[in-house]
Formats: structure tokens, sequence, C-alpha cells
């Protein structure tokens, strides 16, 4: 579905992405990590079209770049790490802005687009805060609301930034295995950014390891997550062992701090 060969992003005169291979397939769920500043969601947002990019970057077999923001939008659902929540909305307006690509211009949401809203508000047990304001929620609420919108699209890639970000543990693990449940029903290919590395190897297929601007590594959680990798790129002391479900599981190790005396 995602295709990436050398592609490269300039922000000013600093290069964040260099030559940065990658692919996902269909079906799969790919997580982005690496340490911050890495250019983990220049990534998504060069597969978006919001950053412009040098090399090939391929989208459902069609160059990024040459895809009109409609029909990318039928393609890929986006949710960034902080979007705009217009506090007065009510949630179903809000998710209906997800059938955007599908209204045409100076033309009106027809009522299948409300029943397409309906349903996704539906299977996220949204279903009873339709009429609630966006600003009443709470984080774990807003997170669904979002993840709403994108899935309202109904594009089979589904590209979250950071999901997770301020959400507490329980909200964590809702919302993460409400999208592994999503892409197991429909079929969506997932690619995220997490920061987490437990939880990217937990839920992910894949994980793409990016340090410095550079894929440094890209494979299975077992074959990223090394304490070797992890060592070396985050400049951390980890002990990495399998979870009982046989995923790496990464903890720190308590020890002299790089660069400091004891």
């Amino acid at each position: 579905m995602i295709r990436a060969a050398g592609v490269s992003v300039r922000l000013g005169e600093r290069e964040v992405l260099s030559e940065v291979d990658l692919l996902v397939s269909r079906g799969q769920w790919l997580a982005v990590i690496g340490p911050n500043g890495a250019g983990k969601s220049t990534l998504l947002k060069a597969i978006m079209g919001i950053v412009g990019h040098s090399g090939s970057l391929l989208v459902a077999d069609a160059p990024a770049a040459a895809l009109k923001p409609r029909a990318r939008a039928r393609l890929l659902a986006y949710a960034p790490q902080a979007p705009a929540l217009p506090p007065d909305m009510t949630v179903f307006d809000y998710a209906l802005l997800g059938r955007t690509p599908y209204i045409p211009y100076f033309g009106r949401d027809s009522r299948h687009d409300r029943d397409v809203v309906g349903a996704v508000l539906e299977r996220l047990d949204l279903g009873d805060f339709a009429s609630r304001r966006v600003g009443s929620l709470s984080g774990g609420e807003r997170q669904r609301v979002v993840l709403a919108r994108a899935l309202a699209q109904e594009a089979p890639i589904l590209v979250l930034d950071e999901p997770t970000t301020a959400l507490d543990l329980g909200h964590q693990q809702q919302v993460l295995e409400l999208v592994d449940r999503l892409r197991r029903a429909d079929g969506l290919t997932v690619v995220t950014t997490l920061h987490d590395l437990t939880v990217a190897g937990q839920y992910a297929d894949a994980l793409l390891l990016l340090a410095r601007g550079q894929a440094v590594a890209h494979g299975s959680p077992a074959q990223v997550l090394t304490e070797t990798l992890v060592g070396r790129h985050f400049d951390a002391q980890v002990k990495v062992e399998p979870g009982p479900d046989g995923r790496p599981v990464v903890h720190l190790v308590r020890g002299e701090v790089r660069g400091e005396r004891p």
C-alpha cells in the first residue's frame, strides 16, 4: 500500500529525512519509532503530502506527490498529534468532517454520509455522545472522536501520529485495541508513530526505527527491538525480554547514566 525508496525531506536548510526506504503491505500495522527529532512525524507528513520530498513515494501504486487532495483523502485518513478540536462542535458534526472528500463542492452531506458517520460512532461506542460538544469530552473520548472522523473517510490506509499521546495507561490500551480490532475487521492498513517501544512491539506487525533522519532498522518487532539497537540509538541501558505472547518487552535498566560520573 505504501512504498518509499530514497525519500528525503528538507525543512529550510536542514535535512530531516535522508534516503528512507519503506514498504507497508496491505492490512499491515507499521509502527515508526525512534528518539525525539528522528523524523518520525515528518515521514508521516511526507506520506500525507503535507511536506515535500525527494525520492520515490507511492501510495496504492500512485506517486504520493501527484495525488489530488480529494483523491488522497479517499486513500489516506490522517490523525495528527494535536488535531484542532472546535470545542463547541458536536461529536457528530466533527466526525462528519471525515465525509468531506465525498461531498460535492458547494454541496451538502447526503443521507448516506450521515448514515456512515452514525455507524462509525456506534462502532466506537460513541452513539450516545453524538450531540455532546467536543469540548465536554475526556481525553480518551476525544481520541475516539478523532478516530471516528478518520474512519468516516472510509480510506483503506489509517495514518496516526502518536495516537496515545497524553492518555493514561487504560485509555492507551483502549485506543490501541480499538485500532487493532478495526484493522482486522476492515482490512485496514495502519501506520503509526509510537514513543513507547513495548507498546509498539505488542501491537505492530513491523517496526521502522529512525535515528537522525535515517532508517537504521526495519523488520519484525523481535528484529528491531534488540538491546543493541535500542541501546545504541536511544542512548539508553535496556533489557529486552519476550513477553507472554513472545513479543519483545523493553525494560529500562538502572545504572550509570552515560556521560555522567557515579
